[in-house]
């Protein structure tokens, strides 16, 4: 893992083998902050031409490698484009220090001196030194930094940016992991691993458990997999904490479909269907090891969804822990069960807001696409996340429930169907959300947040390397973080 350094003091000092500069945009050369000062006259003043000549000026996440000259300390120099100097943001900053970082992969230390907020910078460039190390006998490739230092973060600023760039590292490792490797016994042992080292309470639900609890919907899935389903709750209680969230998450350590069984074609990728379970245990993770004066529950239901003479059918009723019945039409629909029974569990806390995550549906990538995830609820909370993920970088949308698609969630031989009638796929993801709100009092403040799309990205760019994203863990930390204010 790389340790991200506070650093001070004049960029041209920094002994590094890299030294990330950030640039502005200029009509035809970049434009150089006032603190570049000193780095430009190691350039003689012409560090903004020699950019120029390369085709660099200032653009958003442009980068432009240039040996570094004497009276520099750093080996190597990398400017990188911030943009327009009046529109810098904090995601413009993460992206650019994440671009740099994952350029300065083979290197041993790198500084960072940009404009704006550090500690923006800092995320950026901890995220960035992500890399899933996977499987190869022989290595795979160039390592990341061993260190990074950013100009103008302070102490607490570097803590901070570390702990969540741990977190969603955590979240990436498990989403990109095999699934014969993160079966639900395993990543149980796994998820208690994680939280009894961050201070956290850990109680895992196996099969028997399971069944004497009422967890119909955790049950059914799992019931088609050799490997039994788990639930496992999360409780931290900072004491004189006053506000309470609870976080669910859908944990579906690999989709086949069940026996309305996918194709082929990218069922690889079901091996990150537990990205929710992964994204909430890493939120409660970070928010333990910041101290955040908030109470968290966090209830991940984890199974194997998988076909032999004992998975659950279409035509099936199910009753879900709360009482609920079900009437079962696709059992390629399976996050929703799984979510109802981990719902009804964490309503039992009466918490003062809950939500919950979830790749639940091909829907959400249609409608919104890879980078937006989808959001269902309460007005109030569903606002929240988007104003939140607008400012971390992680962005979402909030969805109506009209009462046409309402309707379609009606069953003639249960309190509610698993999916439409007749499988329309009118508002496929909105479905979803409709069903989950069967489970959620009215009174509740609740999310759901669909993150089908932006839980994995097909290419790198910015912060994120392709892969698992470790979407939405930031947007959650900084929802709790509102809830301890």
């Amino acid at each position: 893992m790389t340790d991200l350094i506070s650093a001070s003091g004049d960029a041209a000092a920094a002994e590094a083998d890299v030294l990330v500069v950030g640039v502005f945009a200029g009509e035809d050369a970049p434009e150089l902050p006032e603190s570049l000062a000193g780095v430009d006259a190691a350039f003689g003043g012409r560090l903004a031409e020699q950019l120029a000549a390369l085709g660099n000026t200032g653009g958003a996440s442009s980068l432009t490698r240039l040996p570094a000259p004497e009276g520099l300390a750093a080996a190597l120099v990398y400017a990188v484009g911030l943009g327009d100097a009046e529109d810098l943001d904090d995601e413009t900053l993460r992206r650019a220090a994440g671009t740099a970082v994952r350029a300065a992969f083979g290197k041993e230390t790198v500084a960072i001196a940009f404009e704006g907020d550090p500690e923006a910078t800092a995320v950026g460039a901890a995220l960035g030194a992500y890399k899933f190390e996977g499987y190869k006998t022989e290595g795979n490739g160039d390592a990341a930094p061993a260190t990074v230092s950013v100009y103008g973060a302070g102490e607490a600023a570097v803590t901070k940016a570390a702990v969540l760039a741990e977190s969603v590292a955590l979240v990436k490792d498990w989403a990109d992991t095999p699934a014969n490797l993160l079966r639900p016994p395993t990543f149980a042992i796994e998820i208690q691993q994680a939280a009894t080292a961050a201070g956290v309470e850990v109680e895992i639900l196996d099969a028997q458990a399971l069944s004497a609890g009422g967890y119909g919907g955790v049950l059914a899935v799992g019931g088609g997999s050799s490997a039994e389903p788990r639930l496992v709750r999360l409780t931290y209680r900072p004491e004189g904490a006053v506000k309470h969230v609870a976080l669910v998450g859908k944990g579906i350590t690999f989709d086949s479909g069940g026996i309305s069984i996918k194709p082929v074609a990218g069922m690889w990728d079901m091996k990150g269907d537990m990205a929710g379970a992964a994204a909430v245990v890493g939120a409660t993770v970070a928010a333990a090891r910041l101290g955040l004066d908030v109470n968290v529950t966090c209830t991940v239901a984890l199974a194997e969804n998988m076909v032999s003479g004992s998975s659950y059918r279409p035509s099936d009723v199910i009753t879900i822990r709360n009482g609920m019945t079900v009437e079962i039409l696709n059992t390629d629909a399976e996050g929703r069960l799984v979510l109802a029974d981990a719902l009804s569990r964490a309503l039992e806390d009466e918490p003062d807001a809950i939500y919950d995550v979830a790749t639940l549906t091909g829907g959400q990538l249609i409608a919104l696409g890879r980078r937006t995830m989808g959001l269902m609820g309460s007005d109030v909370e569903t606002e929240r996340l988007r104003r939140i993920g607008e400012d971390t970088g992680e962005q979402g949308w909030p969805m109506p429930f009209p009462e046409d698609l309402v309707k379609l969630m009606d069953s003639s031989i249960a309190d509610v169907s698993q999916c439409a009638t007749g499988l329309k796929r009118d508002g496929h993801m909105i479905q979803g959300g409709i069903f989950l709100s069967k489970f959620v009092p009215e009174e509740v403040p609740w999310a759901h947040l669909d993150i089908a799309g932006p839980a994995d990205s097909d290419s790198a760019y910015g912060y994120i390397a392709k892969g698992a994203t470790g979407f939405p863990v930031r947007t959650l930390v900084a929802a709790l973080e509102e809830f301890a204010s």
